[in-house]
């Protein structure tokens, strides 16, 4: 009846609390609480008072497996029946071998602990190791710290260890504090409550008990608990404001243990709170309503040791579990002392026990199973511990200031130097490695023996990037801050945050300054990431660092969302300009596109960049800032007459030399006498259009033929009007194949490849094509040919040529033939859900068939691209040729190439442009001035350019998603153009 009673009394504690507090998550999982109770009773039943007492003792030893070690360890486990062990470190194999050596000699179940702040490594050799608290506290999304205590518990269970004595809930409030320091999460309660929390509960929703600590707070002390007894002389407001804070919000999160440290807090008790009533009856079980295991701070440390029969007093004051005392023997006794003399009761011995007993259930320890040493290795470090670690680390990646905008790099701007700060070159390559296969970066290594050399160097550069690997900082201040004061700097700090500290002045003077909190090769390449514009950062500092940054001073850099201006800025009215948004989502209404994304630059600032809609109706897929799209015939003006230009300025050819003499097949032809000037107005006489691809479909296995113009069994896809496809037909072997290989290279869809050689093929049908007279007719195939010009003067194919003469140059990272050799397929918005042609979904495969069997690189289309990309080339042209601090073509090449106009069409040269007298043709608004070049795209694209208001339009969609062959919307209801006349009408006069 007595056991009964007390089990109730447990129950009542540990149960109907939650009606004030919130229960130990641990405990409320226990589902069949009849076998727990029965458990606990038959545990209880078996044990003696000594043998109840010893349960609440947790003994420290190290993992050593030597005779000697195994006898203490029988000792203590036999002869005073020890509740549970912590091993102070060592190697992972004794641990665990004296792990099942001790769990085989118990009568009862031991907990087995251990102290991993930063994870295994914090204690055993060669195990994972975490970014440390302080690190990990500038991190905004909490869930990746629910994930870093699941993971924690995953490699404590496989150890066989049931409670980590972690996490610290201090608040590091005092930068003279020589203990707790980087073990805190930060200076901010709430923050530091949260991550607490997060942590928790990642750790007990996996089966191990999290004890936080060091109640009531011993963050804003300057003595260690290991060798003095710290003071917190502050009244209860402030405490309950900021010390205990985190452990009130733990307690609320379910949390299973509270280790109470060896501190002095008069406002709550007096004496140390260890061994204080006051500090663990009153403050944190009463108050708190705290009902999980509370368990002493080691009772070995300097902080407490002075103090006769502790364990007793501990347990008298409140605790249930005294962890390592200095003589086990004697404290046992000593309770048993206090038992006698009535300071104790056996009630509070066999509640405490039970408690203990209760959550040994909770925790497995009814089951409890050998620990297999095979393989634990291999078991604890796996893909996904890998890439948490690198999770954690990217996602505390913070940036401070970039106050000159260097995050990101305007990449078109030469004359940038790395300088590293680092014991050797070798430590600082990564970073140094990532950033120079984007784009031309100088590198230097500073040595305090050559100053003077290496201020010499970089005086003329554009800008410095430091690195700073070495905590040595100090003898580098005074050129760092000199180099600061005369050009933008970035300041990179690859290790700890302090370090900043040492070098004030250089910091303040810095341009930029990002902490990456170490110098691991994946960071260094993140960081050298967020400068290519190719990463997300967000993180937030955890702590002040004096007189430099206060706690939460952090940037959001996103590479989704750039910076934009004010429309005012540059006189437009941002008002007025917002109306594109209704228009854009009319067109996702209306069906002409599922998705775009539209941006407008005046003066060369971003005014309007928004992205709207999916990459398909069904969306899924959001448009983001750099999704690819498809530009189709925006290819002929951002690719081949790019191309044509810079030969043209070289002065490799004339507008009337004639094309044969640069492309021989067409010699001894009826289009021999066919001029660039021709080509470039789409005066040359060739047909709008020919279907190059018929020449590969076996044309036998199309019964009726390839189309009929009426529909039947084998005829029924309709194209448009009056055009049916064949529902079923083969390629010809001799071009085209099913599967890739070294004849058939060229893929044109998933499971479709060509020979290489059939471009050649569509230039021979080219040449034999008839001619239909020199007037005005817009066709694919002129630049196809300027296509074959380029690569017979430059000597290389002309995707080759763009990318080292203009794409890689000017920063053009997302600008690209054959996407996919570089981007994954889910960052490319697919231009047809199935085609006809090819069959299946075309996503990162050019729509434009001529350019498909071209190879996909084609004078006509083949392009993808981003509205930012594609703004930055017309950005050039409007700059007469330059971009960045680099010249690309000369003023004359631009002027001529944007302005001539051809006397019988509305045509420049290469470009199209506005129909001033005929607006109801025009491809703009009618308020476009005839100054107005570009060109558009047939998947929904198009870019143009007004020299007379310096400004920008980029309008890219996949309107012919999810059939080529539905009717444009796009035209119909005018959506690029009603776009443009709100521009147009923004501008303030």
């Amino acid at each position: 009846m007595k056991k009964r009673i007390l089990w109730c009394i447990l129950c009542a504690c540990l149960v109907s609390t939650s009606l004030f507090a919130q229960e130990p998550a641990l405990l409320s999982r226990v589902h069949d609480t009849e076998a727990c109770r029965k458990w606990v009773d038959g545990q209880m039943e078996k044990m003696t008072l000594k043998q109840k007492v010893g349960q609440l003792f947790i003994y420290t030893l190290q993992p050593v497996t030597n005779q000697y070690s195994k006898n203490v360890l029988r000792k203590m486990v036999d002869d005073y029946g020890v509740g549970g062990l912590l091993f102070t470190g060592g190697e992972l194999r004794k641990q665990v071998q004296m792990t099942n050596y001790a769990q085989a000699h118990a009568s009862v179940p031991l907990m087995v602990t251990f102290d991993g702040e930063w994870g295994l490594g914090m204690r055993l050799k060669d195990t994972p190791s975490f970014p440390y608290n302080r690190v990990l506290g500038c991190i905004q999304n909490d869930s990746l710290l629910y994930e870093y205590g699941k993971e924690v518990a995953r490699q404590c269970r496989l150890i066989g260890v049931q409670i980590n004595f972690a996490p610290v809930a201090d608040v590091d409030n005092n930068p003279n504090n020589p203990v707790i320091n980087f073990r805190s999460f930060g200076s901010d309660p709430k923050r530091v409550a949260e991550k607490v929390a997060a942590y928790v509960k990642g750790l007990e929703d996996n089966g191990v008990m999290a004890v936080c600590k060091h109640f009531p707070g011993h963050g804003d002390t300057e003595i260690d608990s290991h060798n003095a007894l710290p003071e917190l002389n502050f009244d209860r407001v402030r405490l309950d404001s900021i010390e205990l804070y985190p452990f009130k919000k733990a307690v609320e999160a379910g949390i299973g243990g509270v280790m109470v440290g060896h501190l002095h807090a008069p406002s709550l008790g007096e004496g140390p709170a260890s061994i204080s009533q006051e500090v663990i009856m009153h403050t944190l079980i009463d108050e708190l309503r705290f009902h999980g295991l509370v368990v002493t701070d080691a009772l070995e440390m300097k902080g407490i040791a002075g103090h006769d029969d502790v364990c007793a007093r501990a347990l008298i004051a409140g605790n249930d579990v005294v962890l390592s005392p200095l003589n086990l023997k004697k404290e046992i006794d000593g309770v048993m002392s206090a038992l006698k003399k009535g300071r104790l009761s056996e009630t509070d011995i066999d509640r405490k026990c039970r408690k203990v007993l209760s959550f040994k259930y909770a925790l497995g320890l009814s089951s409890w199973k050998k620990v297999e040493e095979e393989g634990l290795a291999e078991k604890l470090v796996t893909p996904e511990l890998l890439s948490l670690q690198q999770e954690l680390s990217k996602a505390a990646v913070t940036v401070l200031k970039d106050s000159s905008s260097l995050v990101p790099l305007d990449l078109s701007v030469s004359g940038t130097v790395l300088l590293s700060v680092s014991p050797s070159l070798s430590e600082a390559y990564p970073f140094y490695h990532q950033l120079k296969q984007t784009f031309p970066v100088g590198w230097l290594h500073a040595n305090v023996d050559s100053l003077d050399a290496v201020e010499t160097r970089l005086r003329p550069t554009q800008r410095v990037l430091v690195a700073l690997h070495s905590d040595k900082v100090e003898p580098y201040a005074a050129l760092l801050e000199k180099l600061a004061k005369d050009k933008p700097l970035a300041l990179i700090c690859f290790g700890d945050m302090k370090m900043l500290e040492k070098i004030p002045e250089v910091v303040r003077h810095a341009s930029t300054v990002i902490l990456a909190h170490s110098d691991e090769k994946f960071v260094q390449r993140y960081v050298a990431d967020l400068f290519l514009d190719n990463a997300y950062a967000d993180g937030r500092l955890s702590i002040p660092l004096s007189g430099l940054f206060k706690a939460g001073d952090g940037l959001t850099v996103d590479p989704e969302t750039p910076r934009q201006y004010s429309p005012e800025d540059v006189g437009m009215n941002a008002s007025i300009l917002s109306q594109i948004d209704s228009i854009a989502e009319e067109g996702i209404r209306l069906k002409a596109y599922p998705g775009c994304h539209v941006m407008i630059l005046r003066e060369g600032l971003p005014v309007y960049n928004k992205c709207f809609g999916s990459y398909t109706y069904e969306g899924k897929e959001p448009v983001k800032e750099n999704s690819l799209y498809d530009l189709a015939s925006l290819t002929k003006v951002t690719a081949t007459l790019l191309a044509v230009m810079k030969l043209y300025d070289e002065g490799k050819f004339g507008l009337t030399d004639r094309v044969a003499d640069y492309v021989p097949i067409l010699k001894k032809t009826d289009k021999a006498r066919i001029t660039v000037q021709d080509l470039l107005f789409h005066e040359s006489g060739l047909p709008a259009y020919w279907p190059f691809y018929e020449e590969a479909v076996d044309m036998k296995s199309c019964k009726g033929g390839l189309f009929r113009k009426k529909p039947d069994k084998n005829h029924t896809l309709k194209l448009a009007e009056n055009v049916y496809a064949c529902n079923d037909f083969r390629y010809n072997p001799e071009w085209v194949s099913h599967v890739p290989s070294a004849e058939y290279p060229l893929q044109v869809a998933d499971s479709l490849f060509l020979r290489s050689d059939f471009s050649k093929n569509i230039v021979e049908q080219i040449v034999k094509l008839p001619l239909k007279g020199k007037s005005y007719r817009y066709s694919c195939l002129n630049f196809m040919l300027l296509k074959e010009m380029v690569e017979k003067i430059a000597g290389m194919p002309m995707d080759m040529y763009l990318d080292s003469v203009f794409y890689a140059p000017m920063g053009l990272r997302h600008t690209t033939f054959l996407p996919l050799r570089k981007f994954p397929k889910e960052q490319i918005v697919p231009s047809v859900e199935t085609d006809f042609l090819r069959g299946g979904k075309l996503q990162g495969f050019v729509q434009d068939e001529a350019a498909a069997f071209m190879g996909g690189v084609s004078g006509n289309a083949g392009l993808f691209s981003t509205t930012q990309d594609v703004a930055r080339i017309a950005q050039m042209w409007l700059d007469k040729g330059i971009c960045g601090d680099r010249r690309y073509l000369s003023r004359a090449t631009c002027e001529l190439f944007t302005t001539l106009k051809s006397r019988d069409s509305r045509r420049g040269l290469g470009f199209d442009k506005p129909d001033t007298e005929h607006t109801d043709n025009s491809p703009c608004s009618p308020e476009a001035p005839a100054s107005v070049f570009g060109h558009t795209g047939f998947t929904g694209t198009c870019v143009w350019i007004d020299p007379d208001n310096e400004l920008i339009f980029v309008f890219l969609s996949n309107r012919t998603y999810p059939s080529v062959y539905e009717q444009n919307n796009l035209v119909r209801y005018n959506i690029r153009t009603r776009m443009q006349q709100v521009m147009y009408q923004s501008i303030l006069h």
